[in-house]
């Protein structure tokens, strides 16, 4: 399977990625857990269907220290135990805001509400625009159909 188009390649979708690029770097200094980060980018790529980013969070959480069975169990995060509720709630979180058009008015009150319980409000907008910047990537990636399976952890800095 070869890309659409080469992102990285075009002067000027790179351009474009470059500031991508940059709200994520934002992120990571953020006070958003690194562990909840990468979950929230795994669940939502899952959701999407986007198995280059599926492959680079998974293959970035286990070279941070994630633990295989916490990763394999991210699909079915209700009925796991290896979660806490501040991971549940921002894989709630996650969820609603993915598929946004699934719901009849957005994410629900109640989601945001326990997301709110467990996060501060500096945390609340990490966590929103984390959710909003990985799907944004996962619409690139699946619009090109970036091929997945050989992403190195650390790949793009």
């Amino acid at each position: 399977m070869e890309a659409r188009l080469n992102l990285l390649g075009d002067p000027a979708a790179a351009g474009y990625l470059k500031h991508l690029v940059a709200v994520g770097a934002a992120l990571s200094k953020s006070p958003l857990p690194a562990a909840t980060r990468e979950l929230v980018n795994l669940r939502a790529s899952q959701i999407n269907g986007c198995g280059f980013c599926t492959d680079m969070h998974t293959k970035d959480a286990v070279h941070a220290g994630e633990t295989q069975q916490r990763l394999h169990l991210v699909a079915a995060w209700r009925e796991a135990t290896v979660f806490d509720d501040a991971e549940r709630a921002a894989l709630e979180l996650a969820e609603e805001g993915t598929r946004i058009a699934d719901g009849a008015g957005g994410v629900s009150d109640e989601v945001w509400a326990n997301a709110a319980k467990h996060y501060s409000e500096e945390q609340l907008g990490a966590l929103v625009t984390q959710i909003a910047l990985i799907n944004a990537f996962n619409r690139m990636n699946v619009i090109v159909r970036q091929p997945a399976g050989d992403y190195q952890p650390g790949q793009f800095g």
